[in-house]
Protein backbone atom coordinates (compact mmCIF):
# COMPACT_ATOMS: atom_id res chain seq x y z
CA UNK A 1 0.00 0.00 0.00
CA UNK A 2 1.50 3.37 -0.99
CA UNK A 3 2.50 5.88 1.67
CA UNK A 4 0.97 8.89 -0.12
CA UNK A 5 -2.25 9.49 -2.03
CA UNK A 6 -2.58 9.29 -5.77
CA UNK A 7 -5.26 10.49 -8.15
CA UNK A 8 -7.09 7.15 -7.76
CA UNK A 9 -6.29 5.81 -4.27
CA UNK A 10 -5.67 6.90 -0.68
CA UNK A 11 -2.27 6.27 0.88
CA UNK A 12 -1.56 4.57 4.20
CA UNK A 13 -1.09 7.85 6.12
CA UNK A 14 -4.45 9.25 5.03
CA UNK A 15 -6.19 5.97 5.87
CA UNK A 16 -4.53 5.84 9.29
CA UNK A 17 -5.64 9.41 10.03
CA UNK A 18 -9.19 8.57 8.90
CA UNK A 19 -9.66 5.51 11.10
CA UNK A 20 -7.81 6.97 14.09
CA UNK A 21 -10.08 10.03 13.95
CA UNK A 22 -13.15 7.82 13.64
CA UNK A 23 -12.09 5.73 16.65
CA UNK A 24 -11.45 8.81 18.81
CA UNK A 25 -14.72 10.54 17.91
CA UNK A 26 -16.93 7.47 18.21
CA UNK A 27 -15.39 6.82 21.63
CA UNK A 28 -15.65 10.38 22.84
CA UNK A 29 -19.23 11.21 21.82
CA UNK A 30 -20.93 8.62 24.07
CA UNK A 31 -18.38 9.31 26.80
CA UNK A 32 -19.28 13.00 26.87
CA UNK A 33 -23.00 12.21 26.85
CA UNK A 34 -22.71 9.78 29.76
CA UNK A 35 -20.52 12.16 31.79
CA UNK A 36 -23.09 14.94 31.29
CA UNK A 37 -25.88 12.65 32.46
CA UNK A 38 -23.86 11.87 35.59
CA UNK A 39 -23.31 15.58 36.19
CA UNK A 40 -27.09 16.10 36.04
CA UNK A 41 -27.55 13.36 38.63
CA UNK A 42 -24.98 15.03 40.88
CA UNK A 43 -26.86 18.34 40.68
CA UNK A 44 -29.92 16.62 42.11
CA UNK A 45 -28.19 14.38 44.67
CA UNK A 46 -24.41 14.77 45.23
CA UNK A 47 -22.74 11.46 46.03
CA UNK A 48 -19.02 10.81 46.25
CA UNK A 49 -19.06 7.77 43.98
CA UNK A 50 -20.92 9.73 41.29
CA UNK A 51 -18.58 12.71 41.65
CA UNK A 52 -15.48 10.53 41.30
CA UNK A 53 -16.96 8.70 38.31
CA UNK A 54 -17.97 11.96 36.62
CA UNK A 55 -14.53 13.45 37.28
CA UNK A 56 -12.85 10.44 35.67
CA UNK A 57 -15.16 10.41 32.66
CA UNK A 58 -14.91 14.17 32.07
CA UNK A 59 -11.11 14.03 32.32
CA UNK A 60 -10.99 11.21 29.76
CA UNK A 61 -13.47 13.07 27.53
CA UNK A 62 -11.50 16.32 27.66
CA UNK A 63 -8.15 14.63 27.11
CA UNK A 64 -9.47 12.70 24.11
CA UNK A 65 -10.94 15.98 22.83
CA UNK A 66 -7.54 17.67 22.94
CA UNK A 67 -6.04 14.62 21.21
CA UNK A 68 -8.72 14.87 18.49
CA UNK A 69 -7.87 18.55 18.00
CA UNK A 70 -4.19 17.86 17.34
CA UNK A 71 -4.90 14.76 15.25
CA UNK A 72 -7.30 16.88 13.18
CA UNK A 73 -4.68 19.59 12.66
CA UNK A 74 -2.13 17.01 11.57
CA UNK A 75 -4.67 15.37 9.27
CA UNK A 76 -5.59 18.68 7.65
CA UNK A 77 -1.93 19.65 7.17
CA UNK A 78 -1.27 16.28 5.57
CA UNK A 79 -4.33 16.59 3.32
CA UNK A 80 -3.21 20.03 2.10
CA UNK A 81 -0.02 18.48 0.74
CA UNK A 82 -1.66 15.44 -0.87
CA UNK A 83 -3.67 14.89 -4.03
CA UNK A 84 -7.27 14.02 -3.22
CA UNK A 85 -8.70 11.06 -5.11
CA UNK A 86 -11.67 12.35 -7.07
CA UNK A 87 -15.23 11.16 -6.58
CA UNK A 88 -16.51 8.06 -8.29
CA UNK A 89 -19.92 9.68 -8.72
CA UNK A 90 -18.88 13.21 -9.66
CA UNK A 91 -21.30 13.16 -12.54
CA UNK A 92 -24.24 13.07 -10.12
CA UNK A 93 -24.61 16.75 -9.32
CA UNK A 94 -26.62 16.89 -6.09
CA UNK A 95 -25.16 13.69 -4.66
CA UNK A 96 -21.57 14.76 -5.23
CA UNK A 97 -22.32 18.26 -3.87
CA UNK A 98 -23.79 16.70 -0.72
CA UNK A 99 -20.76 14.42 -0.32
CA UNK A 100 -18.27 17.26 -0.58
CA UNK A 101 -20.36 19.47 1.73
CA UNK A 102 -20.34 16.72 4.36
CA UNK A 103 -16.56 16.43 4.04
CA UNK A 104 -16.16 20.17 4.70
CA UNK A 105 -18.52 19.93 7.67
CA UNK A 106 -16.46 17.08 9.08
CA UNK A 107 -13.13 18.86 8.63
CA UNK A 108 -14.46 22.03 10.23
CA UNK A 109 -16.11 20.12 13.08
CA UNK A 110 -12.90 18.24 13.83
CA UNK A 111 -11.36 21.59 14.77
CA UNK A 112 -14.36 23.52 16.10
CA UNK A 113 -15.80 20.89 18.44
CA UNK A 114 -12.65 20.16 20.48
CA UNK A 115 -11.47 23.79 20.35
CA UNK A 116 -14.72 25.18 21.79
CA UNK A 117 -14.66 22.47 24.45
CA UNK A 118 -11.10 23.44 25.38
CA UNK A 119 -12.02 27.14 25.54
CA UNK A 120 -15.00 26.27 27.77
CA UNK A 121 -12.65 24.37 30.08
CA UNK A 122 -10.00 27.10 30.15
CA UNK A 123 -12.46 29.94 30.78
CA UNK A 124 -14.20 28.37 33.76
CA UNK A 125 -13.13 27.06 37.15
CA UNK A 126 -14.21 24.03 39.11
CA UNK A 127 -13.41 21.35 36.56
CA UNK A 128 -12.18 17.82 36.00
CA UNK A 129 -8.59 18.29 34.80
CA UNK A 130 -7.23 17.54 31.35
CA UNK A 131 -4.60 14.79 31.43
CA UNK A 132 -2.35 16.72 29.12
CA UNK A 133 1.10 18.26 29.51
CA UNK A 134 -0.12 21.61 28.14
CA UNK A 135 -2.04 22.36 31.34
CA UNK A 136 -5.56 23.64 31.89
CA UNK A 137 -5.40 27.15 30.41
CA UNK A 138 -5.16 28.51 26.89
CA UNK A 139 -3.37 31.65 25.69
CA UNK A 140 -5.67 34.67 25.33
CA UNK A 141 -8.56 32.86 27.06
CA UNK A 142 -9.49 34.73 30.27
CA UNK A 143 -11.39 33.28 33.20
CA UNK A 144 -14.90 34.36 32.30
CA UNK A 145 -18.17 32.60 33.00
CA UNK A 146 -19.75 34.48 30.10
CA UNK A 147 -17.09 33.22 27.69
CA UNK A 148 -17.26 29.75 29.20
CA UNK A 149 -21.04 29.61 28.73
CA UNK A 150 -20.76 30.81 25.13
CA UNK A 151 -18.04 28.25 24.34
CA UNK A 152 -20.11 25.50 25.99
CA UNK A 153 -23.13 26.32 23.84
CA UNK A 154 -20.99 26.43 20.68
CA UNK A 155 -19.35 23.13 21.66
CA UNK A 156 -22.74 21.47 21.94
CA UNK A 157 -24.04 23.05 18.74
CA UNK A 158 -20.99 22.07 16.69
CA UNK A 159 -21.18 18.58 18.18
CA UNK A 160 -24.74 18.26 16.85
CA UNK A 161 -23.63 19.42 13.40
CA UNK A 162 -20.70 16.97 13.50
CA UNK A 163 -22.96 14.11 14.57
CA UNK A 164 -25.30 14.84 11.67
CA UNK A 165 -22.35 15.02 9.26
CA UNK A 166 -20.98 11.69 10.56
CA UNK A 167 -24.37 10.06 10.11
CA UNK A 168 -24.60 11.40 6.54
CA UNK A 169 -21.01 10.31 5.83
CA UNK A 170 -21.63 6.76 7.06
CA UNK A 171 -24.95 6.54 5.22
CA UNK A 172 -23.27 7.72 2.01
CA UNK A 173 -20.45 5.19 2.33
CA UNK A 174 -22.93 2.35 2.88
CA UNK A 175 -25.03 3.53 -0.05
CA UNK A 176 -21.95 3.45 -2.31
CA UNK A 177 -20.98 -0.01 -1.06
CA UNK A 178 -24.36 -1.72 -0.91
CA UNK A 179 -26.44 -0.02 -3.58
CA UNK A 180 -23.98 1.42 -6.09
CA UNK A 181 -21.41 -1.35 -5.68
CA UNK A 182 -18.50 1.01 -6.33
CA UNK A 183 -15.16 1.27 -4.50
CA UNK A 184 -15.81 4.49 -2.56
CA UNK A 185 -15.78 2.67 0.80
CA UNK A 186 -13.31 -0.03 -0.15
CA UNK A 187 -10.59 2.40 -1.18
CA UNK A 188 -10.46 3.69 2.41
CA UNK A 189 -9.83 0.14 3.70
CA UNK A 190 -6.33 -1.39 4.08
CA UNK A 191 -4.59 -2.39 0.88
CA UNK A 192 -4.27 -0.71 -2.50
CA UNK A 193 -7.58 -0.30 -4.25
CA UNK A 194 -7.59 1.83 -7.38
CA UNK A 195 -10.80 3.20 -8.80
CA UNK A 196 -11.32 5.43 -11.82
CA UNK A 197 -13.10 8.70 -10.97
CA UNK A 198 -15.72 10.18 -13.24
CA UNK A 199 -14.56 12.85 -15.65
CA UNK A 200 -17.04 15.31 -14.24
CA UNK A 201 -16.42 16.54 -10.70
CA UNK A 202 -18.33 18.98 -8.44
CA UNK A 203 -17.46 22.66 -8.19
CA UNK A 204 -15.00 23.16 -5.35
CA UNK A 205 -16.51 26.44 -4.11
CA UNK A 206 -20.14 25.35 -3.78
CA UNK A 207 -19.56 22.69 -1.07
CA UNK A 208 -17.62 25.19 1.04
CA UNK A 209 -20.42 27.74 0.72
CA UNK A 210 -23.01 25.08 1.54
CA UNK A 211 -21.08 23.99 4.66
CA UNK A 212 -20.76 27.60 5.83
CA UNK A 213 -24.49 28.09 5.25
CA UNK A 214 -25.25 25.06 7.44
CA UNK A 215 -23.05 26.37 10.26
CA UNK A 216 -24.57 29.84 10.01
CA UNK A 217 -28.06 28.37 9.92
CA UNK A 218 -27.35 26.21 12.97
CA UNK A 219 -26.02 29.20 14.90
CA UNK A 220 -29.00 31.31 13.84
CA UNK A 221 -31.41 28.64 15.04
CA UNK A 222 -29.57 28.26 18.33
CA UNK A 223 -29.63 32.03 18.80
CA UNK A 224 -33.38 32.11 18.17
CA UNK A 225 -33.81 29.38 20.80
CA UNK A 226 -31.87 31.46 23.32
CA UNK A 227 -28.81 29.23 23.55
CA UNK A 228 -26.46 32.18 23.59
CA UNK A 229 -28.46 34.40 25.95
CA UNK A 230 -26.24 35.89 28.63
CA UNK A 231 -27.65 35.63 32.12
CA UNK A 232 -27.62 38.97 33.85
CA UNK A 233 -25.77 39.00 37.15
CA UNK A 234 -26.93 42.55 37.76
CA UNK A 235 -30.60 41.63 38.10
CA UNK A 236 -33.00 42.96 40.71
CA UNK A 237 -31.45 43.25 44.18
CA UNK A 238 -32.70 40.73 46.71
CA UNK A 239 -31.17 42.50 49.72
CA UNK A 240 -32.44 45.73 51.19
CA UNK A 241 -29.93 48.58 51.12
CA UNK A 242 -28.68 49.59 54.56
CA UNK A 243 -27.95 53.00 56.00
CA UNK A 244 -24.60 52.90 57.72
CA UNK A 245 -22.09 55.21 59.40
CA UNK A 246 -19.67 54.00 56.75
CA UNK A 247 -21.15 53.38 53.30
CA UNK A 248 -19.43 50.77 51.15
CA UNK A 249 -18.65 52.23 47.73
CA UNK A 250 -16.93 49.21 46.20
CA UNK A 251 -15.60 45.85 47.22
CA UNK A 252 -15.55 42.14 46.64
CA UNK A 253 -16.21 39.05 48.71
CA UNK A 254 -14.53 35.88 47.49
CA UNK A 255 -14.36 32.23 48.51
CA UNK A 256 -11.60 29.77 47.55
CA UNK A 257 -12.03 26.02 47.86
CA UNK A 258 -9.97 23.03 46.80
CA UNK A 259 -11.90 20.97 44.29
CA UNK A 260 -10.46 17.91 42.58
CA UNK A 261 -7.01 19.03 43.70
CA UNK A 262 -7.28 22.53 42.21
CA UNK A 263 -7.96 25.88 43.88
CA UNK A 264 -11.29 27.27 42.69
CA UNK A 265 -12.31 30.84 43.52
CA UNK A 266 -15.86 32.11 43.50
CA UNK A 267 -17.44 35.40 44.50
CA UNK A 268 -20.67 36.81 45.89
CA UNK A 269 -22.22 39.46 43.69
CA UNK A 270 -24.60 40.86 46.30
CA UNK A 271 -23.92 41.75 49.92
CA UNK A 272 -24.56 44.64 52.28
CA UNK A 273 -22.51 45.94 55.20
CA UNK A 274 -23.75 47.98 58.15
CA UNK A 275 -20.58 49.45 59.65
CA UNK A 276 -20.01 51.66 62.68
CA UNK A 277 -16.42 52.54 63.48
CA UNK A 278 -14.57 55.11 65.58
CA UNK A 279 -10.83 55.55 65.74
CA UNK A 280 -11.07 55.80 69.54
CA UNK A 281 -12.42 52.65 71.23
CA UNK A 282 -15.03 52.64 73.99
CA UNK A 283 -14.41 51.47 77.54
CA UNK A 284 -14.58 47.82 76.44
CA UNK A 285 -11.96 48.36 73.73
CA UNK A 286 -14.52 48.14 70.94
CA UNK A 287 -14.08 50.44 67.96
CA UNK A 288 -17.40 49.60 66.38
CA UNK A 289 -19.56 46.90 64.90
CA UNK A 290 -20.20 45.34 61.49
CA UNK A 291 -23.06 43.27 60.18
CA UNK A 292 -22.68 41.83 56.71
CA UNK A 293 -25.63 40.18 54.97
CA UNK A 294 -24.78 38.04 51.95
CA UNK A 295 -27.15 37.03 49.15
CA UNK A 296 -26.18 33.38 48.64
CA UNK A 297 -27.96 33.15 45.28
CA UNK A 298 -25.50 35.73 43.90
CA UNK A 299 -22.63 33.27 44.38
CA UNK A 300 -20.66 32.25 41.29
CA UNK A 301 -18.28 29.28 41.43
CA UNK A 302 -17.49 28.42 37.85
CA UNK A 303 -18.90 25.22 36.44
CA UNK A 304 -20.21 24.04 39.82
CA UNK A 305 -22.29 27.11 40.69
CA UNK A 306 -25.60 25.27 40.45
CA UNK A 307 -24.28 22.40 42.53
CA UNK A 308 -23.21 24.88 45.23
CA UNK A 309 -26.81 26.11 45.49
CA UNK A 310 -28.18 22.60 46.08
CA UNK A 311 -29.68 21.14 49.24
CA UNK A 312 -26.43 19.46 50.33
CA UNK A 313 -24.48 22.69 50.04
CA UNK A 314 -25.81 26.23 50.57
CA UNK A 315 -29.45 25.16 50.13
CA UNK A 316 -30.52 28.61 48.96
CA UNK A 317 -34.19 27.61 48.89
CA UNK A 318 -34.30 27.42 52.68
CA UNK A 319 -31.36 29.67 53.55
CA UNK A 320 -31.11 32.53 51.04
CA UNK A 321 -28.72 34.65 53.12
CA UNK A 322 -25.68 34.33 55.35
CA UNK A 323 -24.88 36.84 58.10
CA UNK A 324 -21.60 37.89 59.68
CA UNK A 325 -22.08 39.96 62.85
CA UNK A 326 -19.03 41.09 64.82
CA UNK A 327 -17.47 43.71 67.04
CA UNK A 328 -14.45 45.58 65.68
CA UNK A 329 -11.44 45.53 67.98
CA UNK A 330 -7.72 46.16 67.95
CA UNK A 331 -4.72 44.50 69.54
CA UNK A 332 -0.97 44.76 69.35
CA UNK A 333 -1.15 42.50 66.30
CA UNK A 334 -3.64 44.70 64.44
CA UNK A 335 -7.36 45.02 63.81
CA UNK A 336 -9.80 42.11 64.01
CA UNK A 337 -13.52 41.41 64.00
CA UNK A 338 -14.87 39.00 66.62
CA UNK A 339 -18.37 37.62 66.28
CA UNK A 340 -20.42 34.91 64.60
CA UNK A 341 -20.91 33.74 61.06
CA UNK A 342 -24.27 32.18 60.26
CA UNK A 343 -24.59 29.99 57.19
CA UNK A 344 -27.56 27.70 56.70
CA UNK A 345 -28.76 26.90 60.25
CA UNK A 346 -25.31 27.01 61.85
CA UNK A 347 -23.82 29.97 63.75
CA UNK A 348 -20.09 29.62 64.38
CA UNK A 349 -17.84 31.93 66.44
CA UNK A 350 -15.12 33.43 64.24
CA UNK A 351 -12.33 35.94 64.49
CA UNK A 352 -11.37 37.79 61.32
CA UNK A 353 -8.09 39.74 61.20
CA UNK A 354 -8.05 42.63 58.74
CA UNK A 355 -5.95 45.54 57.57
CA UNK A 356 -7.52 48.99 57.82
CA UNK A 357 -6.43 52.30 56.38
CA UNK A 358 -8.36 55.55 56.90
CA UNK A 359 -7.56 58.72 55.00
CA UNK A 360 -9.95 61.51 55.87
CA UNK A 361 -13.46 60.19 55.23
CA UNK A 362 -12.38 57.23 53.13
CA UNK A 363 -11.49 53.81 54.56
CA UNK A 364 -10.09 50.73 52.85
CA UNK A 365 -10.06 47.33 54.47
CA UNK A 366 -9.09 43.80 53.48
CA UNK A 367 -8.83 40.49 55.29
CA UNK A 368 -8.93 36.70 55.05
CA UNK A 369 -10.76 34.13 57.13
CA UNK A 370 -10.18 30.35 57.10
CA UNK A 371 -13.20 28.14 57.71
CA UNK A 372 -14.14 24.47 57.71
CA UNK A 373 -17.21 23.83 55.57
CA UNK A 374 -18.22 20.92 57.83
CA UNK A 375 -18.92 23.38 60.66
CA UNK A 376 -21.79 24.73 58.56
CA UNK A 377 -23.09 21.39 57.23
CA UNK A 378 -22.01 22.37 53.73
CA UNK A 379 -21.32 19.41 51.45
CA UNK A 380 -21.87 16.92 54.24
CA UNK A 381 -22.40 14.21 51.64
CA UNK A 382 -18.89 14.77 50.25
CA UNK A 383 -16.42 13.47 52.82
CA UNK A 384 -13.44 12.90 50.53
CA UNK A 385 -11.13 15.91 50.51
CA UNK A 386 -9.82 14.88 47.10
CA UNK A 387 -13.24 15.73 45.70
CA UNK A 388 -13.90 18.83 47.82
CA UNK A 389 -11.54 20.14 50.48
CA UNK A 390 -12.78 20.81 54.00
CA UNK A 391 -10.92 24.11 54.28
CA UNK A 392 -12.43 27.27 52.80
CA UNK A 393 -10.68 30.65 52.54
CA UNK A 394 -12.92 33.72 52.61
CA UNK A 395 -11.38 37.03 51.58
CA UNK A 396 -12.76 40.52 51.28
CA UNK A 397 -11.68 43.99 50.36
CA UNK A 398 -13.73 47.15 50.36
CA UNK A 399 -13.68 50.89 50.19
CA UNK A 400 -16.12 52.83 52.35
CA UNK A 401 -16.81 56.51 52.94
CA UNK A 402 -17.94 58.15 56.15
CA UNK A 403 -21.59 59.15 56.05
CA UNK A 404 -22.26 62.88 56.52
Amino acid sequence: MPFSNSATTYGSVTKSFHWLTALLILSNLPLGWYATELANEIQAAPAEDLIERAKLLFSIHKTLGVAIFFVALARILWALNQPKPALLNGDRGLESLAAETVHWLLYGSLVLVPLTGWVHHAATSGFAPIWWPLGQDLPWVPKSETLSGLASSLHYLFMLVMTGAIAAHVAGALKHHLLDGDATLRRMLPGRIDATPTARQPNHALPVIAALAIWVGAMGGATALGWFAISKSDGPATLTAVESDWQVESGQLQVTVQQLGSAVTGSFGEWTADITYAETPNADGIHGHVEVTIGIASFSLGSVTQQAMGADFFNTTEFPTAVFSADLLASANGQFARGTLTIRDQSVPVELPFDLSIAGDTATARGTLSLDRRDFNIGSGVTDEKSLGFGVDVSFELTAVRAN
